[in-house]
This record gives structure tokens, C-alpha cells and sequence, in this order.
């Protein structure tokens, strides 16, 4: 068999850091994990031939020489992973899809003409693929209710990767999230129960990137690094000496809940291991939304003395935002932009509230009949209006969301959130300088950083240039890391018109062009 992989391409998003990447050279932030762990399921008698679509298409050739095509895609790529399988048909490919999206949305698939729909998670489906293949079958649905023992997953397919394109490599240590947030597709898709790899079967993965000659940063990639704390931690205890032997080569980021900050050991030993920085679901500082979705993690200490204890464990803080709870008060996004500047957290993942397929939240609007399901209304992407009717006008939460947005992301409000939280992370005496860039892309940013924001940007060139002195005289080893995140700044003052755009269509209107309450009617059911 022939089989053509794809990963299909991404919108401008927040994550994207399109203007980033671009700037160091590179293509992408992080590889496809999913589908490259499905090619190590494959046969090693197969012929296999990858593209990830957002690096480099894959040519007319390649469409030739397959016999089967293989997507996976989450729910933002939808527009090029629809465009895929028409092409596919239009050729005479068989085609077969999975990942997160076609899992949620099944129907979506099998609409759009696809074959084979292997969902839920590889390990149990794609064998029952490949005996349907085997047997002569030209169709089927192959799921489980089964959680695959991810001890026995195989080790991703990371040579398959153009790995000089991506900012990062990623691997995975655990599936699932013990906590039960009420708009969280994850505990639907993996369960309530963490499911951990072995520490030994996670330090052969890195010792494959290791000997394919990645030095750098990786992420993580676990929707909650933390589940399941008793074995994070048997892993952090094997991976401290496995970074010394090796000198340390990699530097992590992960995915964790707030109640991070209530384990000592944790932060200490994550600290030793390497991490760098942690993504946090914050969400809201407004206690009674915390409730009302289930984040009950987030009620337990102070968020914002949780967030200075994380920092004063040496790590960077990203974190998610949303707007639009149920029963949530006019005045959310002030008092979310009063918490980032509280604990200057540089960049906030500000978004409004989704009902993602198959979650609690979304079978509660469907009961109370609050639903838009109208299959032309946008989903998946942080500046997209609810799916939903709201508790309180959709004109407030979309002025308040670009509100929010507008002058979070304001050049000097961005830059000095940067400095501010640089100079809150306490460095600990194991703590190395953070390498994320080859030495030429590193130089090849600190250049183009100097142009874009110490010499042609004049409302910022003097904040910079300040900036850039007091970072190396307070917190020399954190040099690298602030100058990446001012470079990312280039991303979000682009990223920040996109939003207002985006939003202003859906809404029929510009939002900040309205600030009373005598906003006209939205257009969002119409449009």
C-alpha cells in the first residue's frame, strides 16, 4: 500500500505566530503528533509519504503515486480538510480520516465522501482499519469505547518530519484530565482518567529527537501535564539525570492546571528537569463562572498567588481566557485585563466561550434548546462568537472580547507585560539559558527584532531600547526567552486586527465603534 499522509492547514490563529515564524525562517511552532504516531501503527510494509501542509504542500506527483489517503484534523483546519478529501475523490483515492475533529463530528466526514473513518484513538481503531483492509472492505466507521494502554503506544514516526521548520518538536506523556470542566472537549475525547507512558518509554522518545540532532525547545503536549501527579513525578525523577548526562538539549513547556502551584515537589522537580514554561486554563478570575462551568481547581487558592508562586518556581506563565459563561456579569473582559496586568502574564489567550460537540456543556444548551446549529456558523477559533445563545447580550461579550483584545495586545501594554513577568520569574542555580533557535535563526531574530522595534517603530523605539538594558543587567539568563516573546509581539499586533475583522463580520458591525449600549442588532443567527 501507498499511503499519502496529511495534515491540513491552519487559519491565522493565535497559536499560529505566523508573523513569528516567518521572521526566524521557520514554517511552523509545532509538528502534527497525532497523525506521525498513526504512521508508526502502519505496516512497515507500506510505503508511507508525509506532508504536513503547513510546512510544505505535497505535489501532483504524490497524488499520483498513492493508493489511499490519510487526514487527520482538529475542527479549525475543517475549510482545507474538506478541500482535501474533494480533491482525493475527484482522483479515485480511497481516503481515510480520524484525529479530534472527525472523531466530534463524525457526520461532517462521512458527508464530504470520506471512506474510512478511524476515530476515537489509534492504538484500538487502527487495527480494526487494517483487518477491514485486509478482508477487501472499501468503507467502514471503526470506533472504540476502549481507552487504549498508552504503555504499548509505539514511538511517533519523527524522521518523517521536516524538522528544521518548526519552532519546536512535541511528544506526548499522558492522555485524559481528571477534572470535569463543563466546555472541555478532552475529558470526551481521552476520559477522566489520566493514562500515563512509562518514564522509560518517554526518554526513548527524546533520545530519538536526541539522535535526529534536535537541540531545542519541545513542548509537551499533554492536555493536563499534571493529572496524574504520582507518575508526572516518576517521570521528572528519571528525565533530571537522563538532561544532565545529555547537557541539557531540550528545554520544556507544557499544558497544567492551576493547582500546579499547591505541589512543591512538582515545581521544584519540573524546574531541575528543564521546563521553562507552563500554559495555564485561568479562564476567569470571577469565582462565581469558575462554578458555574465546574473549574473547581481554579476556586481552591488565590489565581493570583498561585500564578506568583508558579513564576517563583522559575517558570514563564501563558494562559487561556474566556468570555461568555453562563450568568457571567457585564464587566468580565476589565477584570480579566486587571488580572493579566496583576500578574503580567505576556500573553493571554483571550476567547470566547465555545459549546465544542459532546461536551456536558453542549448537551445542556441542546436540552435547553440554546443551540445555533446551523452548520454555516464558525467554530474552532478563539475569535469566533458563541454557538450559542448567552445568558447576557452577544453585542456586550463581543465589544468587551475586542475591547479586551485591543489593549491587551497594544505594543507598549505587550512589551511591558513581557519585561514585567521576566523580572517575577525567581531563576533557580540549575536554571540554564533557555535554547529555542539554532545560532543562525537566533541571530537572524535579534536583527530583525532591532529594526522592527528599536528603529521603525517609533512609539515603542524608546521602550525597547530600555527594556532590552534592563533585562541584561537584572536577568541576563533570561535574554533569550524575553527576546523571543518581544518577537512574538510582531504576531499579535497583526493577530489583533484579524480579530476585530473577524469579529466585525459575524457581528455585522465594529464593536469598538459602538461603546454604549446602543449597539445595532447582531447579525450572527442570520449570517
Amino acid at each position: 500500500m501507498k499511503a499519502l499522509l496529511l495534515y491540513p492547514q491552519f487559519p491565522q490563529s493565535f497559536w499560529s505566530y505566523n508573523r513569528f515564524v516567518e521572521i526566524v525562517g521557520l514554517k511552523a511552532v509545532i509538528p502534527p503528533l497525532g497523525i506521525i504516531t498513526v504512521a508508526a501503527l502502519l505496516p512497515e510494509d507500506w510505503e508511507i509519504r508525509f506532508r504536513d501542509r503547513n510546512v510544505a504542500c505535497e505535489t501532483e506527483a504524490d497524488w499520483e503515486w498513492c493508493d489511499l489517503v490519510i487526514l487527520s484534523a482538529m475542527i479549525a483546519q475543517k475549510p482545507d480538510f474538506h478541500a482535501l478529501i474533494q480533491k482525493a475523490l475527484q482522483l479515485g483515492k480511497k481516503v481515510a480520516v480520524g484525529g479530534p475533529y472527525p472523531t466530534s463530528v463524525p457526520q461532517d466526514a462521512l458527508d464530504a465522501g470520506a471512506h474510512f473513518l478511524i476515530l476515537d484513538e489509534g492504538e484500538m481503531t487502527v487495527p480494526q482499519f487494517l483487518e477491514a483492509l485486509c478482508q477487501g472492505k472499501t468503507q467502514g466507521i471503526f470506533r472504540s469505547i476502549e481507552k487504549p494502554d498508552v504503555t504499548q503506544s509505539p514511538i511517533p514516526r519523527f524522521e518523517l518530519l521536516q524538522r528544521n521548520a518548526y519552532l519546536m518538536m512535541a511528544i506526548q506523556f499522558s492522555r485524559g484530565c481528571p477534572f470535569n470542566c463543563e466546555f472541555c472537549d478532552i475529558i470526551s475525547l481521552y476520559g477522566r482518567k489520566p493514562r500515563t507512558k512509562e518514564p522509560s518509554q518517554a526518554l526513548a522518545e527524546l533520545q530519538t529527537l536526541y539522535d535526529l540532532g534536535w537541540r531545542g525547545s519541545l513542548f509537551i503536549v499533554d492536555d493536563n501535564f499534571i493529572g496524574n501527579q504520582r507518575n508526572v513525578k516518576r517521570f521528572l525523577r528519571e528525565l533530571i539525570p537522563w538532561m544532565q548526562q545529555h547537557n541539557y538539549p531540550f528545554t520544556f513547556i507544557t499544558e497544567a492546571s492551576v493547582n500546579l502551584a499547591e505541589d512543591d515537589e512538582l515545581l521544584q522537580l519540573m524546574g531541575e528537569a528543564g521546563f521553562y514554561a507552563v500554559f495555564l486554563g485561568i479562564e476567569t478570575p470571577d469565582q462565581d463562572s469558575l462554578q458555574v462551568t465546574r473549574k473547581l481547581q481554579n476556586t481552591r487558592n488565590p489565581l493570583v498567588e498561585a500564578c506568583y508562586k508558579i513564576n517563583q518556581a522559575g517558570l514563564l506563565i501563558y494562559a487561556g481566557f474566556i468570555l461568555g459563561f453562563d450568568g457571567e456579569r457585564a464587566g468580565a473582559g476589565d477584570r480579566i485585563q486587571a488580572f493579566v496586568e496583576q500578574t503580567s502574564i505576556p500573553q493571554p489567550m483571550l476567547g470566547i466561550l465555545q459549546a465544542p460537540p459532546n461536551t456536558a456543556l453542549w448537551s445542556r444548551l441542546k436540552k435547553e434548546q440554546r443551540l445555533i446549529e446551523d452548520k454555516s456558523h464558525p467554530t474552532g477559533d478563539q475569535n469566533t462568537l458563541m454557538n450559542f445563545i448567552p445568558t447576557r447580550p452577544i453585542a456586550e461579550i463581543a465589544r468587551e472580547y475586542v475591547e479586551g483584545f485591543w489593549t491587551l495586545y497594544e505594543p507598549q501594554n505587550y512589551l511591558r507585560r513581557c519585561l514585567e513577568q521576566c523580572l517575577k520569574i525567581r531563576l533557580l542555580k540549575y536554571q540554564k539559558q533557555v535554547r529555542q533557535l539554532p545560532l543562525d535563526k537566533g541571530i537572524q531574530l535579534v536583527a530583525k527584532l532591532i529594526w522592527y522595534q528599536g528603529i521603525r517603530r517609533p512609539k515603542i523605539r524608546r521602550q525597547f531600547w530600555c527594556q532590552l538594558w534592563l533585562i541584561l543587567c537584572r536577568k541576563p539568563r533570561l535574554f533569550t526567552t524575553y527576546l523571543g516573546l518581544c518577537a512574538a509581539g510582531e504576531h499579535f499586533w497583526e493577530y489583533r486586527v484579524l480579530a476585530r475583522e473577524r469579529i466585525t463580520q459575524q457581528l455585522g458591525y465594529d464593536p469598538l465603534e459602538f461603546p454604549t449600549t446602543s449597539e445595532p442588532e447582531p447579525m450572527l443567527v442570520q449570517s
